[in-house]
């Protein structure tokens, strides 16, 4: 079980997943080397990870969502074969593993058809299937409220500054590439080890980092099973509003502590999400409660998360 320092951990890590174990020890008011062991225990025990992400949005990409459904016997290989991929993330087993959900990034809406026709595995045995592209973000796994765990003066100390993204098209060489794979792999990576690999010096890669960072290309994201946080039950929900309602709906459920992610889509519904709530119970009670009380929806579906096969992925550059 996390204990009051391992929670603030987290909370830190997912605010700046860069930031110094020793800012992490004054702002939980600890030593350096408590916070650097809590963290490798972290890592064992939960398979925390910092990954390094590029927003694709930066770079011309677009995001879908996909929906696949299968035979019992072919949704455990379609999965594995889904996560194998470097442009696809949060790959789930749904619904009494009958259906896998999973998103995808492409560099353009044209790719549709590459994605559905080419891309996606090819089997008899995957019996229905519907792409979603996602229009809008309400809430992302970066800024889910769940991880809460600091004061609003600790969160200010920790905060890194905010982007500010330079007009104009963006280029990447591969020494940027290099960089941000070994970031992808672990976030926290030292930066001598950095400048190893891309054979820059250290200075040059501190700087190139923080101007990604500023120009919103790289970002950092705390991966962490919800089930470690006591969050023993995840579903995905497919919900139906009316058009003008839609965005109403999907702010509010961003402010809702179970959902870590909210978007607005294209399809038969336009609003996706992720739920993370402790138990079956506590599901239930969110969808007939908390979900109920918002006006504008129409329908719900909700598919309870089997197996989670991957979380947070990588973009191909």
């Amino acid at each position: 079980m996390m204990d009051t320092v391992d929670r603030g951990i987290v909370h830190a890590l997912q605010i700046d997943g860069r930031t110094s174990f020793r800012t992490i020890a004054e702002v939980l008011d600890v030593s350096e080397n408590t916070v650097a062991r809590r963290y490798r225990q972290l890592r064992n025990a939960h398979a925390l990870r910092v990954i390094g992400l590029v927003d694709g949005r930066r770079l011309g990409y677009v995001q879908w969502t996909i929906r696949l459904r299968c035979t019992p016997d072919a949704a455990g290989s379609v999965a594995k074969a889904l996560a194998a991929r470097d442009d696809t993330s949060y790959v789930y087993l749904l619904s009494a593993g009958t259906e896998v959900s999973c998103t995808v990034q492409t560099r353009s809406i044209e790719e549709q058809e590459t994605l559905l026709l080419q891309k996606l595995p090819r089997t008899s045995r995957i019996v229905a299937m519907s792409a979603h592209l996602l229009l809008r973000g309400f809430m992302l796994p970066d800024r889910w409220q769940g991880l809460a765990a600091l004061t609003s003066d600790q969160v200010d100390h920790l905060r890194p500054a905010p982007a500010d993204p330079e007009d104009g098209p963006l280029h990447l060489d591969e020494g940027d590439r290099t960089l941000l794979r070994a970031l992808n792999h672990d976030g926290r990576t030292p930066y001598s080890d950095l400048a190893t690999a891309t054979q820059w010096s250290e200075t040059k890669v501190r700087r190139r980092m923080d101007t990604m960072r500023r120009n919103g290309i790289l970002r950092y994201q705390l991966d962490i099973p919800s089930a470690a946080l006591d969050f023993g039950t995840e579903a995905r929900l497919w919900i139906t509003t009316r058009p003008a309602a839609a965005v109403t709906v999907g702010q509010a459920m961003a402010r809702h502590p179970e959902i870590s992610f909210a978007a607005l889509t294209t399809g038969a519904t336009n609003l996706v999400a992720a739920v993370n709530c402790r138990d079956p119970h506590d599901l239930g009670r969110y969808l007939t409660e908390r979900i109920a009380e918002l006006p504008g929806i129409a329908t719900v579906e909700s598919a309870p998360v089997i197996r989670t096969v991957k979380r947070a992925g990588s973009l191909v550059l």
